[in-house]
Parts: structure tokens; C-alpha cells; sequence
């Protein structure tokens, strides 16, 4: 079933230093993108491959339902192609300044688009793959890695989307309802 969780995984995947030390080695030398995280990120938790349920209040009227069922109990399926196109995304976001996407479990920080082009240009490339799409420069490495898969994965085990690079790079598609949350405490940008 593509909502089962890999067996013989530690109960909770512990941050290495060889972890963050990866982290600043790809931060500083863009052609390593995108940064691998092991398949243990993805071990079962208290919820799913997630420590808590997403958020109550999902922004641009996602939903919690689904927004829990690709985040925490998925590693393959994502919303389905153009759902982000039917929430209230295009009509309530800034089209004048960056996007922060916050993580829809933990709240943290894990995308900001659009960086290095234009609302529009974010929007046309999204509409053209079917779920937003985000380019190595929009996405904050901090908690987000990728599988030797492609699938794009938070440091915490919510599912987010796939790296499927194209002509012009890594370009990371994600569900919208893996990026809805609210942030929380300490984490706004």
C-alpha cells in the first residue's frame, strides 16, 4: 500500500552532525543540489512519517484531510494535478513579494518563491507541471531534502512532492497542501 511506512527504522531519526555538515557543504556550492536525506527521514513516527497531524487551519482553504493523507501517510501519490490552481492560492497571495510556504505539520519554513523570476514566470512553469513548482534557489535547505527517488522530503518526515529536473535544472513540483501550514513560534520569515 502507497501509505505504508518503511519497516526496521529507527523510532525517531536522529539529526547527525554529518547531517549538517552536508547541509552548509551544499549551501555553499550550488551544483550540489539537491541535498540528499536518508530514507530514514521517512521511518514511521507518532503520526505516520510525521511527529503530529498538519495544522488545523491549512491556508488558501486546503485541505486537512487531504493535506494528512499526502504529508503523513504517503510516499508516492500527491493532490491531484491543478488542485493548487483550485484554492483560494492565486486570489490571496502577495504577487508583489516573495512567498514564504510553511511546512503543514511543523510550520517551518521550507520554500520562498518567487526567487529569480517573476510571479508570473512561477505561476506559468506551475500551471505547465500541475503542482507548484519550485527551482533549487526557492527552497530553504534547512529542513528540506531529497531522496535517492527524487522525493522531496522535511528534515521532520512530511511528504512534500518529487525533484523531476527538466532543461533548466531541479525543479521541485509539491503539493500545496505540504506547504500550507501557518508558521509557527520562531520560525516566520
Amino acid at each position: 500500500s502507497s501509505f505504508l511506512v518503511p519497516f526496521g527504522c529507527p523510532p525517531r531519526p536522529t539529526p547527525s552532525p554529518a547531517l549538517a555538515r552536508d547541509t552548509a557543504a551544499a549551501m555553499a556550492d550550488k551544483a550540489s543540489y539537491p541535498i540528499e536525506g536518508p530514507e530514514e527521514l521517512m521511518c514511521k513516527k507518532a503520526h505516520g512519517t510525521c511527529p503530529n497531524p498538519v495544522q488545523t487551519d491549512l491556508k488558501w482553504g486546503c485541505s486537512r484531510e487531504t493535506a494528512d493523507k499526502i504529508c503523513a501517510f504517503n510516499r508516492h501519490y500527491a493532490e491531484h494535478s491543478g488542485y493548487w490552481e483550485t484554492t483560494k492560492f492565486l486570489t490571496e497571495v502577495d504577487r508583489t513579494q516573495p512567498t514564504t510556504f510553511y511546512d503543514s505539520v511543523t510550520g517551518k519554513p521550507l520554500f520562498r518563491a518567487p526567487v529569480g523570476r517573476s510571479f508570473d514566470a512561477f505561476v506559468k512553469e506551475s500551471r505547465a507541471h500541475g503542482w507548484p513548482s519550485f527551482r533549487d534557489e526557492e527552497v530553504i535547505w534547512d529542513d528540506v531534502r531529497c531522496l535517492k527517488n527524487g522525493e522531496a522530503v522535511s528534515l521532520d518526515g512530511t511528504h512534500l512532492g518529487h525533484n523531476l529536473p527538466d532543461g533548466s535544472g531541479n525543479r521541485y513540483c509539491i503539493n500545496l497542501v505540504s506547504v500550507a501550514g501557518a508558521p509557527t513560534e520562531g520560525s516566520k520569515m
